[in-house]
């Protein structure tokens, strides 16, 4: 497929975390967003994207169920479509439209100005994590490197 948007595309290892240290949802929202401005394409200090994140919350919770929280917003403090990843063991309550406590978490930050993008991002994503061998197969990877191996490779299946 020719011109397919590929979420590896916008993730690097620097920006995943198998073992986030937070315990509650505002805490992983400050934790993942500072994950982020490891990104070049992330502006740094004035958590502009951790306050972003935390405005498209109270839209609505990104908890989208099955154990997976999906945080976005659309910030000039991103200057292109960035994405981190991370992994709570704890299993943190971020209001999920199931009840059920978030392990898995995709994170991204675009600029206003990318919606075309940001939307097939959001949208593949959400397509690979309804599958339960997809969220199964996440949680085992111990690497940051595997993790981004993984999604590769079930993105060219």
């Amino acid at each position: 497929m020719i011109n397919m948007v590929k979420i590896t595309d916008y993730m690097s290892e620097d920006l995943i975390s198998l073992d986030l240290k937070s315990e509650t949802k505002a805490e992983v929202l400050i934790e993942l967003s500072k994950l982020m401005e490891k990104s070049p394409n992330i502006e740094e200090g004035d958590n502009i994207v951790y306050r972003a994140l935390v405005d498209r919350e109270k839209i609505g919770s990104t908890g989208i169920g099955k154990g997976v929280a999906i945080p976005h917003a659309k910030t000039e403090g991103a200057k292109g479509l960035t994405i981190a990843f991370g992994i709570s063991k704890k299993k943190i309550d971020f209001n999920s439209l199931d009840n059920e406590n978030v392990s898995i978490f995709f994170v991204f930050a675009s600029p206003n100005k990318d919606s075309q993008v940001y939307l097939k991002v959001l949208a593949r994503i959400s397509r690979l994590i309804r599958e339960e061998s997809f969220r199964e197969g996440l949680l085992k990877c111990k690497t940051a490197k595997e993790v981004i191996e993984y999604i590769e490779k079930k993105e060219s299946e």
